[in-house]
């Protein structure tokens, strides 16, 4: 699929919500099959003892169980950040206190894991976000060292690139990673508050975003993604909100949540809790606007059909939207306007 010349732009509506707390709880990653099975990485860390796994949710909002747990051996986890699909279609997760990345089943079992802490090639400071790139190696951002590693599938160290700045190429503690179909690399410079986007050899290309709260200013941004079309998805975390850029780096619009109520929630939580029902009563009567909107969104997902997931971090949810734009050829866009003359001829 090649990208288009250009986009007409209809929408990008809500479409559902999938998830409630106890089933979903503190997503910060998530994964939909082909044949639409979500499997959402959870780190609650409200806890002494804290709370990892990963939830198994069917489309429809049914809770399928889960799988993964608390700890350090194989197969286990610790400060899980990021999840992936692999080429086996096994999960693929970072583990930033554990300085690994681990490959489960999807059923849970445990394949390997590889990674070890230090400074050096190859090793691994608090890993964060993952990504394939089209030739099945894995970039890793290895975040407290303030940079990006590429390995093969298995571990195998490949190249590196970054150092502790905020010039082009530097990086203060990067987050979240993509590579698009092109090969080229996309990078959320979480203290930078910013997004730089690199070739395949490491090569900066540009930058985009500054530390604020404007439109396409960010406050310690964290996920991403690129669809098919080359536009650029950030998760603004600490605005509570998603932008949307085109693939120039110019902003479109944002997202900041306008979830409903899943009917696992109705069904197993307000009619099973009559307290939880009248608290919510007692909401409507001042309005529920703040119950529809993002609250820490993490990371951000955009499929083949253009569906957009969104980890909704302490609201214990993803909520999904869908992109409505058509591709449009060069030969059905005018050309650019030309430059009005300021003099005679």
């Amino acid at each position: 699929m090649s990208r288009p010349h250009a986009l007409l732009r209809a929408g990008f509506p809500y479409l559902k919500t999938i998830g409630m707390r106890r089933v979903v709880d503190q997503p910060v990653d998530v994964v939909v099959t082909d044949d639409l099975r979500v499997f959402v990485l959870c780190r609650n860390e409200g806890l002494d003892t804290g709370v990892v796994k990963i939830a198994r949710v069917s489309w429809d909002d049914e809770n399928l169980g889960d799988i993964g747990a608390l700890g350090s051996g194989e197969g286990r986890f610790t400060w899980p950040a990021a999840m992936l699909l692999d080429a086996d279609q096994n999960l693929v997760i970072s583990d930033e206190a554990l300085h690994r990345v681990t490959v489960i089943t999807q059923d849970g079992e445990y394949v390997r894991h590889w990674g070890e802490h230090g400074h050096g090639e190859g090793q691994l400071d608090r890993p964060s976000g993952i990504a394939f790139d089209p030739d099945g190696n894995l970039y890793v951002v290895d975040t407290m060292n303030h940079r990006v590693q590429r390995f093969t599938a298995d571990g195998k160290f490949l190249a590196a690139w970054g150092n502790f700045g905020d010039g082009p190429g530097q990086f203060n503690m990067p987050w979240g990673i993509h590579v698009d179909e092109l090969g080229d690399i996309y990078v959320v410079d979480w203290r930078n508050d910013r997004v730089q986007k690199f070739d395949s050899d490491g090569n900066f290309i540009f930058k985009l975003g500054s530390s604020g709260t404007g439109d396409g200013q960010f406050n310690r941004p964290s996920g991403i993604a690129v669809d098919r079309h080359g536009d650029i998805y950030v998760a603004d975390c600490g605005n509570d909100r998603v932008q949307l850029f085109s693939q120039e780096g110019r902003y479109v619009q944002k997202f900041v949540g306008d979830a409903t109520m899943t009917r696992s929630t109705l069904k197993r939580t307000l009619t099973a809790n009559k307290k939880y029902f009248r608290v919510r009563e007692s909401a409507e009567a001042v309005g529920l606007d703040a119950a529809k909107f993002f609250s820490r969104p993490v990371s951000v997902r955009v499929d083949d059909e253009f569906r957009m997931y969104v980890a909704d971090h302490w609201n214990f949810r993803f909520q999904v939207y869908q992109k409505e734009a058509y591709p449009l050829s060069e030969d059905e866009v005018a050309p650019p306007l030309r430059a009005a003359s300021t003099g005679s001829a």
